[in-house]
């Protein structure tokens, strides 16, 4: 089998663009993402929104020539520790792929990044129905699972949930 190779992606080259959108979409379509497609408009502003943020960045996992995952990561800031902290905003892999180590693949390289900035924490989001990518970050050491914190968002448009 071929091996995983993880490389920022180059948004600015359109098939690296439109990789990423369509591995996220295909997330997006299923039980763990949101059961529905991205929207057009979302389709359209993804990379170019992440090329405008400066505090985000997105990771293609490759076998051969082909993206067959991603990772899109946003840097913040925790007060309480003073450092950095990295959010793994969206994990992604083609269904085809799961299961052979591209997932975790994709958050070695976002843990190496984190270190190398002296980040303080990864955090992230699951969907509770998503058992396969909670199997996932459970083994790479995410938890606990009950958490006294809770998130919660506030739409502020009428294409997010």
């Amino acid at each position: 089998m071929t091996s995983t190779v993880i490389r920022e992606a180059d948004l600015s080259d359109p098939d690296q663009a439109r990789a990423l959108v369509e591995i996220i979409d295909c997330y997006a379509r299923g039980a763990g993402g949101q059961n529905a497609p991205l929207s057009p408009e979302a389709r359209a502003a993804m990379a170019p929104g992440l090329r405008a943020h400066p505090a985000a960045f997105a990771l293609l996992a490759w076998r051969g020539s082909e993206a067959v995952g991603a990772a899109v990561c946003v840097w913040g800031f925790s007060t309480f520790s003073g450092r950095p902290s990295l959010n793994v905003h969206d994990l992604a892999v083609l269904p085809e792929h799961r299961g052979h180590g591209v997932g975790r693949a994709l958050l070695e390289e976002v843990e190496r990044r984190a270190r190398a900035r002296d980040s303080s924490k990864l955090t992230l989001e699951v969907h509770a129905s998503n058992d396969g990518a909670k199997r996932l970050y459970q083994r790479f050491g995410f938890g606990p699972w009950e958490s006294p914190t809770l998130f919660v968002t506030k739409p502020l448009t009428g294409s997010e949930r």
